[in-house]
Order: C-alpha cells, then structure tokens, then sequence
C-alpha cells in the first residue's frame, strides 16, 4: 500500500472514530442509571413539563408543548413510545403519573444523524393528557435567548452515583457562540448552542437526552449531544428551539 493511500485510510479513521464517539455519547441509554451530573435533585413536581420517554425503561427526556404535544430529541427515535408524566421518582408509582402512548413520532425532515443537526422530534399522544398539579405545559421561545442567560436543565441523565431516580435539576447559564465553537471546532452549526461550565463538574448527560432547557418560563433547548459529561471545555450542546417555532406549530396543525 502506497504511503498517500495509507494516510487517508488513516484519515477515514480517525474520522469515523470522531463521529462514532459524539454519536455514542448522544445516544440514548439503554440499561444504564441516568442522571445530571453536578446537579441537585429537583423539588418534587417543580418540573411539571418534564417527560420520561419509556420503552419498558426510561431512555430519553421530552418536554409537554400542549395537551397532545411532546418534544424530544430526534435521535432518542423509536417509533413506538410511552410518555410518562407527572414523574419525580422514576422508580415507583407515586399516584401523580400519566403514561399515555405515542400516536405519530415525527423526526424533524432534515435531521442528520451523522452532526446531530436539527435534533428535534415531535410526538403525538394518543390521548390528551390531564393538565393539573403535576402535568403542565412549557411554552415555545418568543425569541432566542442571548448569551448569559439563566436555565433550568432537567432530567433522569447520568451521574456519579447510581441512586435515587429522583428528577434532578442544573442551573446552567448558555454560553457564548463564541464559546461553544472553540470547544466543538466545527461541529456546531446555527441550530445548536452550548450551556454550561467550561471549567466542567456540571453537566446534562446521556439519558438527559431529549429533555428540556427552560430559560425565563420558555423552552429554549433540548438535550443534544456533548462530549463525554462535565468535562473541562467541552458544554453540552443543545438544539436551539427558537429556531423551530414554524416547523413544530406547522406538524401539530396538520397531524
């Protein structure tokens, strides 16, 4: 094999391990315990539009947007799905749960798999879910949120321990495009932004994917993809919802 032939095979390489390391750690989980790293644990039903997306195990957030709407991540895709709400421990019934079954899930039509842009997915539910206590919806941005601004991250994603399943919350504040281009060097396209601590500690992890970013009562983000969790300069990257108002509001009036 010629030297130059030998170069771009290691090339190809290299970049197919790049890509297949930012799809594993988008993934959903599978078996694994899933929490926030850093994080504290959420008061109980202080998230009310937060979703367990289950396939006879929680494997992806989601966020409720009306009574019949869940947004989620695209790549957390099944094609049959149970949504779970009203949920704080997701390991025991605790009398306040909703689980309504998926009746469409739609992949936003130009998401790819290969750079995780446009990272959206709509769900319908077979049936209207309760609005009550413990079930509300999040509203869609009125606009997209600047840099510095305060959010709520929330989820079941991975931590350091393996206990409780209790819904965990993260104060994390969007940084920067700036920011969030110099630790992702061209990886981040218009529909992503990051958030977070570069100094790392603090982080969405897997099994977080999917779930909201709620900044000022609007739901600006959704779990994405990051590399590894909590590590020194590398934030999670979230897709940026202000940028699919028209798209989300279109699918629901015409399914």
């Amino acid at each position: 094999m010629g030297k130059s032939l030998r170069e771009a095979c290691k090339l190809y390489i290299l970049f197919e391990l790049k890509n297949f390391l930012t799809r594993i750690i988008a993934a959903p989980i599978e078996d694994e315990d899933d929490k926030i790293v850093g994080g504290y644990e959420c008061r109980k039903n202080s998230v009310p539009y937060q979703v367990s997306l289950n396939a006879g195990y929680h494997f992806c957030g989601a966020s409720l947007i009306s009574s019949t709407w869940v947004v989620s991540a695209a790549h957390c895709y099944k094609s049959r799905v149970q949504v779970r709400l009203g949920e704080h421990n997701i390991a025991v019934n605790e009398g306040t749960e909703q689980f309504i079954n998926s009746a469409k899930v739609i992949r936003h039509p130009r998401y790819s798999s290969r750079n995780l842009d446009n990272d959206i997915m709509l769900i319908k539910l077979s049936n209207p879910a309760t609005l009550n206590n413990y079930v509300r919806t999040v509203s869609l941005p009125s606009s997209c949120a600047s840099s510095g601004t305060r959010c709520l991250i929330s989820g079941w994603g991975n931590t350091s321990s393996n206990y409780p399943d209790r819904l965990r919350c993260l104060d994390a504040p969007i940084l920067s495009d700036s920011s969030c281009r110099s630790s992702y060097p061209g990886q981040i396209t218009s529909n992503m932004f990051c958030a977070g601590f570069l100094e790392g500690g603090k982080d969405s992890c897997q099994g977080d994917s999917g779930g909201p970013v709620v900044c000022n009562g609007q739901l600006q983000g959704v779990v994405s993809w990051g590399y590894g969790c909590a590590q020194r300069n590398k934030p999670g990257v979230y897709a940026k919802v202000c940028n699919y108002n028209s798209w989300i509001r279109s699918t629901m009036s015409s399914n």
